[in-house]
């Protein structure tokens, strides 16, 4: 979930709603669409038509002996365009679209499988392909990932006498926090924002600490929250948080005042480029380990069309982009995705060997929408949010503030 754009609400209520309204009958294409002609949609308008990315599209059209049509919007417009043009029956022959959107347009009928397009998704990492599996049945293939790990300044560590390497749970975590803030530095910064960037930024303790998205208010789900409240209280971490998102906190970070920020793969570069030395730790569980942070990043889908010969052009195009080459070339063309192949991570790794702690991470994420959450999800991360606005402004405590998530989820759910 980089922050370079708009980020993904995949199915707020109203999409949902227009999801029903659709049906499984929503058979797609133009009747009259060139056959020489492939038409692409992807949330990447900073890169116009003579970008790297562009040319790397063209390139895989024209391996496959068409030409492709490409238009790019941001995330959100996307998936409201890509339900209308379902609705109308002028869907595009393919999208990539963020991951927890996919499980949106899956459910009003409106994509193929890669079964039904002759894709092989075998090599494909399974905690990545989740986010793309409703009711047993896969929908296109992630063209990369990214997600979270906790960026540290070297030198406000260094000063305060903490080893990075020496946190490795929530306590070693809290005390290094506190380490930080007594040599009189600022502790961590993250984005608690009552959207879906401050759920991002939440998941990692929440599962980490063992909860489940279907029990907001488990003693999990509440130790997660205490810690993030306890940080506040404590000073370890801004009331800022409240406001931040992701942009606001990398800003945090570059200032070179605090010693640790929760962000993403996205900014790998920036961080090479500010003006103290920076590294990466995994984000702790709970008790140790690495906790499973949510995945950001695109799947290439296919919409059903309503001339099924124009499939087997589609699938050279979608294979194209999901060889082990192709996925490191993706890598490298946006400087933030990891490939979701082992295949591909090795290989990105010998093009790119400082991208090690980010892989890692990538192979201990998990898809917002796992677990066959799909169009719930949506809704449970609203109430978790508001939960999490709430507990960290005072208005409520924790335990009080994930109750009334629980029961909020449960009524939109229905």
């Amino acid at each position: 979930m980089k922050d370079n754009r708009p980020l993904a609400r995949s199915a707020a209520a109203g999409l949902a709603a227009t999801a029903l309204a659709l049906a499984a009958a929503c058979s797609s294409g133009d009747d009259g669409a060139d056959a020489d002609t492939y038409t692409w949609w992807d949330p990447y308008p900073q890169h116009d038509e003579n970008s790297a990315w562009a040319e790397r599209v063209d390139a895989c059209g024209e391996e496959a002996g068409v030409t492709i049509e490409r238009t790019a919007s941001d995330t959100t417009d996307l998936t409201n365009q890509a339900l209308l043009a379902a609705q109308e029956g002028t869907s595009p022959d393919i999208i990539l679209l963020d991951n927890p959107a996919v499980s949106t347009l899956a459910d009003t009928g409106m994509l193929t499988t890669v079964d039904e397009l002759g894709l092989d998704v075998g090599g494909v990492d399974e905690n990545l392909l989740a986010a793309g599996v409703v009711d047993d049945q896969t929908y296109g293939i992630p063209i990369g990932a990214n997600t979270l790990a906790i960026y540290y300044n070297a030198e406000v560590l260094d000063a305060a006498g903490v080893d990075p390497a020496s946190i490795t749970d929530w306590e070693t975590l809290t005390a290094a926090l506190a380490q930080v803030t007594d040599n009189g530095d600022k502790g961590m910064t993250f984005a608690a924002i009552g959207t879906e960037e401050g759920s991002f930024q939440f998941l990692p303790w929440f599962w980490g600490a063992g909860a489940d998205l279907r029990e907001l208010d488990s003693p999990e789900a509440v130790a997660a929250l205490e810690l993030w409240t306890g940080w506040l209280e404590s000073g370890y971490a801004p009331n800022s948080v409240l406001t931040n998102s992701q942009n606001t906190t990398w800003e945090e970070f570059l200032t070179g005042e605090f010693g640790f920020a929760l962000n993403g793969t996205w900014q790998v570069n920036s961080a090479a480029e500010a003006g103290f030395e920076t590294g990466v730790i995994q984000i702790p569980a709970r008790n140790g380990g690495i906790a499973p942070a949510p995945t950001g990043g695109e799947f290439i889908i296919a919409p059903v069309q309503s001339d099924a010969e124009r499939y087997d052009v589609t699938r050279q195009i979608v294979e194209c982009m999901t060889t082990p080459e192709g996925f490191v070339e993706t890598a490298e063309t946006f400087a933030y995705y990891v490939p979701p192949t082992a295949e591909g991570q090795e290989a990105l790794l010998e093009a790119r060997p400082e991208l090690e702690p980010w892989v890692t991470a990538v192979r201990e994420a998990k898809g917002r929408t796992s677990d066959n959450l799909g169009t719930d999800y949506p809704k449970i991360s609203e109430a978790m949010w508001t939960a999490v606005q709430n507990a960290l402004s005072g208005s409520a405590t924790p335990a009080e503030a994930l109750g009334q998530a629980q029961a909020d989820a449960e009524a939109a759910i229905g």
